[in-house]
């Protein structure tokens, strides 16, 4: 490898989503447009469901899984699988100095617990007493500490022993590109060397889809292709999915001998009001500040489209002022991931580069064209359902 000390490559991917776990399983699945959907749990709602893990290959002690709610294991093991793609897990030394930034939401509601208060409720005599001590007893102690968002890196820490700093995100979409846009800058910086960055979301969750429903933001049967969705039509599939990278200096990489996917060279976080205008304004802006790098024919864009209107219809607005640049909404397949999405394209976005090219179109309306040539540049976008815009540009190395 040659360039600047400074660079940031990627070193390690850790990714779980319908798809599967790994690289290879991600690439095959997205190649043959495996997208795996179910419209029947949680009906009307589409979710893209998690598929089977066995959690002991990366979390041995069942006591450790017990305590995690679904979305910590999810994170928990995509990271295990970043750790030992990078090569480092069980390196004390290195994990020892590595820096963690989580993206995290809330935590998950004890449903059942929830349905019987609420049933009790309606005959109870005085309410608020009775909600009181129903939340006392009812509610496990470990459930409140569960939805710390901060213990996911905490039990990333216990598990791996990664003891170096540690920083957690909220904040949806955008979470998840300030964790990674934090942890470049203090690599590029020279403040860090190496970095565990990533994100976890479980969407098998009534809780979850319900504010999705308060909110009429999820996507109703039958599932459509996010691009093919439409005004009447739109929403957000969500699926759970698992993503995590291991980020290092170039100096650093060289040092271990590590292999690296691709280089990190930009990555851009920024929020309107979204006013009529203002979002395809905004993408169009982000777009112009990486602009004067691209070179033609040799870049592509991963959409982390959500699905949701009119922020999907903003956002392809926007893209189709590039011209016949191929786009990919990995939506499509995988689902919308919230928190992990932006970094689970930039892991595609490294597998591609790897590979030099890209997978075929996922959409059927024609906007996604096909792919010829040599891979050199990826332009990944992230654009939330509510506020909040991203964008990344990855290259080869």
């Amino acid at each position: 490898m040659a360039g600047d000390p400074r660079d940031v490559l990627i070193t390690g991917i850790g990714l779980l989503s319908c798809l599967g776990e790994g690289p290879e399983a991600h690439w095959n699945g997205l190649t043959a447009a495996k997208s795996v959907v179910d419209e029947t749990s949680f009906a009307p709602f589409v979710v893209h469901p998690l598929a089977p893990i066995e959690f002991g290959k990366q979390i041995p002690k069942k006591g450790d899984q017990r305590q995690m709610e679904p979305w910590q294991r999810i994170g928990c093991y995509s990271a295990g699988l970043a750790l030992d793609d990078a090569g480092i897990k069980g390196n004390a030394d290195i994990l020892g100095r590595i820096d963690m930034l989580v993206a995290a939401g809330g935590g998950e509601r004890d449903t059942q617990v929830d349905g019987s208060i609420l049933t009790g409720l309606k005959t109870a005599a005085e309410p608020a007493r009775y909600l009181n001590e129903r939340l006392m007893s009812d509610l496990r102690p470990t459930l409140s500490l569960a939805q710390l968002a901060n213990l996911l890196a905490g039990n990333i820490s216990i598990v791996f022993g990664v003891v170096g700093s540690s920083r957690t995100l909220m904040g949806e979409e955008l979470a998840g590109v300030d964790a990674l846009r934090i942890a470049v800058a203090r690599i590029a910086a020279g403040q860090s060397e190496i970095g565990l960055v990533g994100a976890s979301y479980n969407a098998q969750r009534k809780d979850l889809l319900l504010q999705l429903a308060f909110g009429r933001e999820g996507l109703t049967a039958p599932y459509q292709p996010v691009w093919a969705r439409g005004k009447d039509h739109a929403g957000m599939a969500v699926g759970s999915m698992g993503a995590f990278l291991v980020i290092e200096s170039r100096a650093h990489a060289e040092a271990r001998g590590a292999r690296a996917y691709a280089r990190i060279v930009q990555i851009l976080a920024d929020r309107c009001r979204r006013a009529p205008g203002e979002l395809e304004a905004m993408i169009s802006g982000m777009l112009g500040k990486v602009a004067p790098r691209l070179v033609s024919g040799r870049f592509a864009v991963l959409s982390s489209v959500s699905g949701a209107w009119p922020a999907t219809a903003g956002e392809r607005t926007a893209l189709a002022t590039l011209g016949q640049v191929p786009v990919r909404a990995t939506t499509s397949v995988v689902g919308s991931g919230v928190e992990a999405a932006f970094t689970f394209n930039v892991a595609l976005a490294a597998l591609a580069l790897k590979r030099g090219s890209l997978w075929p179109p996922l959409d059927p309306t024609g906007f996604e064209l096909p792919w010829s040539g040599r891979l050199e540049q990826v332009v990944v976008t992230c654009i939330s359902a509510w506020r909040g815009e991203g964008l990344g540009l990855i290259e080869a190395i």
